[in-house]
């Protein structure tokens, strides 16, 4: 990686807050010339690390930090990283993400719970890549097996009663509790218009 391609990224997000006149300012950080795999690197190198301040952060973190994670695909994009890579780049504002992990670990807890007094395999709610996979290693530790369900963007992570083969059951899982839902997007779209 060359030391221009965080600079491509410092100008496309300039260039989004100067177009769209939001009122954020940003700072990247973080070691993304080496390669996170490398002999020589270290903890957090290869990232790019981006935190965001100013008036117009709740839009960043609005509807799940959407607007957020957007910035990061872009991000991504621009340092032409493959789909598997793309937490390379991570974005925060208002120390949303920190907050939302330790939602994601308080989540966990309870699911482990509720799949040890139950019996049965626990649904957790829709939630982007970064979010599944965090929460896969937060359950990693309980020794209960896990799985990610659903069609994209709709997946979401099963944890399942210990001694059972997570495979088998997500079949069985999906037909007696389907995915958790969550409101239509284009009417969820369309009710927002409605209300301005």
């Amino acid at each position: 990686m060359t030391t221009n391609q965080p600079k491509s990224v410092n100008s496309l997000l300039r260039s989004v807050i100067d177009k769209t006149g939001l009122q954020l300012s940003f700072v990247l950080s973080g070691n993304f010339d080496s390669e996170p795999d490398s002999p020589s690197s270290t903890p957090g190198s290869g990232q790019l690390l981006g935190e965001f301040t100013g008036p117009d952060t709740p839009m960043l973190t609005n509807r799940n930090g959407e607007l957020l994670h957007a910035l990061e695909h872009l991000a991504a994009k621009v340092l032409q990283l493959e789909p598997e890579q793309h937490d390379r780049v991570s974005f925060d504002a208002d120390g949303y993400k920190e907050t939302r992990d330790r939602l994601l670990q308080e989540s966990a807890e309870r699911g482990i719970a509720s799949v040890r007094a139950t019996g049965q395999p626990y649904s957790f709610p829709v939630m982007n890549s970064r979010e599944r996979r965090l929460l896969h290693l937060a359950l990693k530790e309980s020794g209960l097996p896990t799985a990610s369900s659903g069609e994209m963007p709709r997946r979401f992570v099963v944890l399942y009663p210990e001694g059972s083969a997570a495979s088998s059951l997500e079949l069985a899982t999906e037909t007696r509790s389907p995915a958790p839902r969550t409101p239509d997007r284009a009417q969820a779209i369309r009710n927002s218009f409605r209300r301005r």
